[in-house]
């Protein structure tokens, strides 16, 4: 049957939990809750103070903004199904969801990436700084990493819809486009050298970018003063904790989706599969809140009226 002709998809990885799932969905509810009010909150503490209109506090709101994006598009539809007894969904949320999904982890990408030749830039050549990375061009590339992001997901999304399926059934609690890919019965090989191109685009482009920021960090805190060993830790743990994060969960959810994982148990498979939608939208908020102090103060003067200077 063409993709086009399925009118809906079964989610058979939810398992039937009884009353349990009135607890499960409270937690899940609270998760979300305290994603959007801690991302929002960060967005808010950007935008009204001027004093963070540069470069890393600009980037850091659209990666903040990119979790809000990524969390509405899973946790909305996670805790409908836990209540749910029909675990099934219709063919065009189910590929909406695939959209969002996929553009959520590939603008958290690059923006780590453009994010760490940011700290290159501000480390390296600290005189030149200001010059090399103005409000335009943060503007300007934040722009650029939305718009190709969409674009790329856009092309995988279209492929994915010129497949004939043989079964509706996706073995996870969230639509991906792999796991439908994996139901496909006519030819693939469009799909497979695109995701080949995409994957060598990645692996080549902004991991090495990535590689060679951080090299080039080191070997400036290597032979640098203490003080530049400082600011370079300061600023760059929480993004290097973050970048982490991000590709511990896309490591598990990659592995999961290209390999046979039944032989794990079912509960596991869930979280490991949720982890990279989950877990960045909420330690994100903590690694650069508590860690960025100009954030961390201005944060505390907005929820409890005190100054930066107050303790």
């Amino acid at each position: 049957m063409n993709l086009s002709a399925v009118s809906h998809f079964t989610l058979s990885a939810y398992v039937d939990t009884g009353p349990w799932r009135y607890f499960f969905f409270l937690i899940v509810l609270c998760l979300y809750v305290l994603i959007v009010l801690s991302n929002v909150l960060l967005v808010v503490v950007i935008c009204v103070n001027r004093s963070l209109h540069e470069p890393m506090y600009l980037f850091l709101c659209s990666l903040f903004v990119n979790e809000l994006y990524g969390s509405t598009g899973l946790f909305p539809f996670l805790l409908l199904h836990i209540l749910s007894d029909s675990h099934t969904v219709a063919a065009p949320l189910c590929f909406l969801q695939v959209f969002c999904v996929y553009t959520y982890g590939h603008i958290e990408f690059v923006t780590l990436a453009v994010m760490s030749y940011d700290r290159y830039l501000a480390i390296c050549f600290p005189l030149q700084y200001n010059s090399l990375m103005t409000v335009n061009r943060v503007a300007a590339l934040t722009a650029i990493i939305w718009f190709y992001s969409l674009f790329v997901i856009l092309i995988i999304v279209s492929l994915m819809l010129r497949l004939k399926l043989c079964g509706n059934f996706i073995d996870k609690v969230y639509c991906g486009n792999f796991s439908i890919v994996k139901l496909c019965c006519s030819d693939t090989s469009v799909n497979n050298i695109f995701g080949l191109v995409y994957l060598f685009s990645i692996v080549f482009g902004f991991i090495v970018l990535i590689l060679f920021s951080y090299i080039r960090i080191l070997k400036v805190c290597f032979s640098g003063s203490n003080q530049t060993r400082q600011k370079a830790v300061s600023t760059c743990s929480p993004h290097l904790a973050s970048l982490l994060n991000f590709s511990f969960g896309a490591f598990f959810e990659i592995m999961q989706s290209r390999f046979d994982m039944s032989s794990v148990h079912i509960v596991v498979r869930i979280v490991l599969s949720l982890y990279w939608l989950t877990c960045q939208p909420l330690f994100n908020p903590l690694f650069y809140g508590l860690k960025l102090s100009k954030i961390r103060f201005l944060c505390k003067s907005l929820l409890f009226g005190k100054k930066p200077g107050d303790s």
